[in-house]
Formats: C-alpha cells, structure tokens, sequence
C-alpha cells in the first residue's frame, strides 16, 4: 500500500509540474517585479481548464502526501 502512494504521488507531482510549466507565459523578470498589467484579467478557455486541474492537483498531491504519513501507522 506504501509503495502504490509513492507511485502515485510521484504521478501527481510530475503531472504538477508539466501543468505548471505549461501556464507560463514567458514574462521574463517583469512579472516578478510587479512589471504585471493592472488591468482585471478573466480566464477563459484552455487556461482556465489549466488553472482548475492545478487546484485538482494540488489537492490531490495534499490528500497522497498526508496518505503516505499515515499509511506506515496502518500497516502496524
């Protein structure tokens, strides 16, 4: 049982980063410094899909982990 949490979050957290990497728009520096546009932004389409399944993931990479704490009391 150990073994198959490890395995899936390390699925989870691979899946993260891929989905991560792919809302980056290539800012550069600017967007760190504040450099940011003020004006409202709504997401639509392909990058609101992208933002909710980075809040299913981090989610369910949080469940996993907290699984895997606990996990190794069952087992005894």
């Amino acid at each position: 049982m150990e073994t198959v949490v490890n395995i899936v979050m390390i699925i989870i957290s691979i899946t993260l980063i891929v989905v991560l990497l792919l809302q980056i728009k290539g800012e550069g520096l600017s967007g760190m410094f504040g450099g940011d546009n003020p004006v409202y932004h709504q997401r639509r389409g392909l990058e609101a899909t992208l933002y909710n399944v980075t809040i299913a993931l981090s989610i369910l990479f949080l469940v996993f982990a907290l699984l895997s704490a606990l996990v190794p009391t069952w087992v005894q």
